[in-house]
């Protein structure tokens, strides 16, 4: 999910109600520069929404935020001519970004004993530019509006964009396509001024749309009731739920809710990201639980299709609105169902289990053992091509992705020196998923008539190859490796991989002890989570999306791992550690951001093109302040 090409998005403000994304200055403008806009459906429906008074200039003062997708920004008009010593005008710019809209709301204020006259000038411009091109740094010229009454169209294929004020302006002109409204406003004395603009989106195509989820009191998300939390937790908790109520999407016909994977690249289905998110807010949050198997069961591959890589029994990896570029020398593009992951059948195992320990009812887990016979047999006819015993990938389809676990970038998977491993790679956490997966199939087939026995026997055997192929003594210790690579050879090297092991039932307790020195060393822990490659290797780079970095849900399955295996000093030092992480980021954490550590005391720093807000980051968050509060209590599986 990396392009060095993104544009930088730490610097700016998003909004976000899925599907529907704003992407601002910090003052609230959106400037026709890099990746602002206001996207739906993975398409930028504004590029442009900008304010402005003649003969003066707005300064921008602060801003409030209410939710996920509601922002108010406040700053007073200076005005070329004024005198006074103190601003007299000001103004509330309010941003209520809708799941179907975008409303604008600019409220002018005169505090002084005259009355003003000022002139306010909107511009706006839309090109409908794919968000994948504009995260690559591209884009095609503005599309040509036209005028309707008080407001402006523009329209792309299958799409029509409306943007109307509700006053009539004074005057309205196109220059160069970009569309220019004016307002002669006058001002009483201690008078005020509103001006409200919708923005509008509609289109004909609707395949592969989600649509907005609405929730009701049977689906809202839930949070732990804790009291005498710390300010905080408290905080951190409270962004984290707003902002995953922002990323809640549903099928189409509604009946089916999930969470987006993150704003702005993934403002849609990812398998594996919408499974961890669901875990995490377990067992608090059922009905999510139990849409997200469903939603992901209805896409689980029936045919063998090289193209997308989908198999029989599959869970997918995304579900697009419109193909994907990958970045590269190349113009390749991900289908619109892709299947290019390792370990989101697993998975969807894995919440299958969980979900029914905590309530799911039984009817629904009987609809959903289909399903779970399909991702069963996938993962021993599928998940081990050449039959060594190990669940592995290697690349497939020519326009697919290069890695197939969650570190899916090109370069996610290295040696010590920074060299790649060759291919196929059998990644360690991949072999503990498959071995819970087997282990918890088996459980549910033992309740629900079938027999799961053999799936017990199938997962002891990995676990005796897995202890003889993929232990490790080096430089570094003793740990698992990262993974097998192509000549079947352990890849060295302490990454954050092996701590998803903790908690599978992978482990015997001397290998988790072993596993859990590794993740105390300095050259995992930054002081504000876990690195996801040991500082100690040449192949470290705090900067790296997947060799470096810190990943919050990384971290926080690191934390839940240990207290499974009751490591729960070291699971809560690392726990706080990220919540000292949060404040830097307002609490909103982020997909990932940089592993410098605070041994200087300095603080975490941002990943320029990370999300923000990101599902199964907001979601860890939660379960680890559960955890911190005692609310939570992991379990090996």
């Amino acid at each position: 999910m990396s392009d060095k090409r993104s544009p930088q998005l730490h610097e700016l403000t998003t909004a976000v109600c899925a599907p529907v994304v704003t992407i601002s200055e910090n003052d609230g403008q959106i400037r026709p520069t890099g990746t602002q806009g206001a996207y739906r459906h993975d398409r930028r429906i504004l590029r442009g929404l900008e304010y402005d008074v003649a003969d003066g200039c707005l300064h921008h003062l602060g801003s409030t935020r209410r939710g996920s997708g509601e922002i108010s920004f406040y700053g007073v008009v200076v005005e070329d001519v004024d005198d006074a010593p103190d601003p007299t005008l000001y103004y509330v710019h309010d941003r209520d970004t809708g799941s179907d809209s975008l409303t604008e709301t600019w409220t002018l204020y005169n505090s002084s004993p005259s009355s003003r006259t000022i002139t306010l000038s909107v511009f706006t411009a839309c090109d409908f530019e794919s968000m994948s091109r504009v995260k690559s740094g591209r884009s095609r010229g503005y599309l040509s509006p036209w005028l309707t009454g008080r407001g402006a169209e523009w329209s792309f294929d299958d799409s029509r964009i409306r943007l109307r004020p509700d006053r009539a302006a004074s005057a309205i002109s196109v220059n160069h396509d970009r569309v220019e409204w004016q307002w002669t406003v006058r001002l009483t004395e201690h008078g005020q001024w509103s001006l409200r603009l919708g923005v509008e989106h509609e289109e004909t195509d609707t395949c592969h749309a989600f649509s907005p989820h609405h929730p009701t009191p049977a689906m809202q998300l839930r949070g732990p009731r804790i009291e005498h939390a710390d300010d905080r937790s408290a905080m951190l908790l409270r962004r984290s739920l707003d902002d995953l109520e922002g990323l809640t999407l549903s099928d189409s016909d509604g009946d089916r809710v999930f969470l987006a994977a993150g704003s702005p690249w993934f403002l849609t289905l990812f398998g594996r990201d919408a499974i961890w998110a669901a875990r995490f807010l377990l067992p608090a949050n059922l009905e999510l639980a139990g849409d997200t198997l469903r939603a992901l069961a209805a896409r689980q591959g029936s045919e063998e299709d090289p193209s997308t890589e989908e198999q029989p029994g599959k869970i997918p990896h995304e579900l697009r609105r419109t193909p994907m570029d990958l970045s590269g020398p190349t113009s390749q593009r991900l289908p619109l169902l892709y299947y290019g992951t390792i370990d989101a059948t697993q998975l969807w195992v894995c919440l299958l289990h969980e979900a029914w320990r905590a309530g799911l009812p039984e009817e629904q887990i009987r609809e959903l053992l289909p399903a779970l016979r399909a991702a069963l047999d996938w993962i021993a006819e599928f998940g081990d091509p050449d039959g060594d015993g190990f669940c592995e990938y290697s690349r497939g389809a020519r326009a697919g992705l290069v890695n197939k676990g969650w570190k899916d970038s090109p370069d996610g998977v290295k040696w010590p020196d920074g060299s790649l491993a060759c291919q196929p790679l059998a990644l360690c956490e991949v072999q503990g998923y498959t071995y819970a997966a087997a282990i918890s199939g088996a459980e549910l087939l033992d309740r629900f008539g079938s027999h799961g026995q053999p799936w017990r026997e199938w997962a002891g055997e990995l676990r005796r190859r897995f202890r003889r192929e993929f232990w490790i003594d080096d430089e570094f210790g003793h740990y698992p490796a990262i993974a097998l690579d192509g000549d079947k050879q352990p890849v060295a090297g302490p990454a954050s991989n092996m701590a998803h092991l903790l908690g599978t039932g992978m482990l015997d307790r001397g290998e988790s002890e072993a596993v859990a020195r590794q993740l105390a060393d300095p050259g995992m822990c930054s002081g504000y989570g876990l690195r996801t490659l040991s500082a100690r290797t040449e192949a470290y780079n705090p900067f790296g999306y997947h060799c470096g970095s810190v990943w919050p849900h990384d971290t926080a399955i690191a934390v839940l791992g240990l207290a499974a295996e009751g490591h729960h000093g070291q699971a809560r030092e690392l726990a706080n550690n990220l919540v000292r992480a949060a404040g830097r980021f307002n609490y909103r954490m982020p997909e990932l951001f940089s592993g410098t550590g605070n041994e200087d005391g300095g603080p975490p720093l941002p990943y320029p093109s990370a999300c923000s807000p990101q599902a199964w980051a907001a979601a860890a968050s939660v379960a680890v302040v559960e955890y911190l509060y005692g609310r939570r209590q992991p379990n090996v599986t």
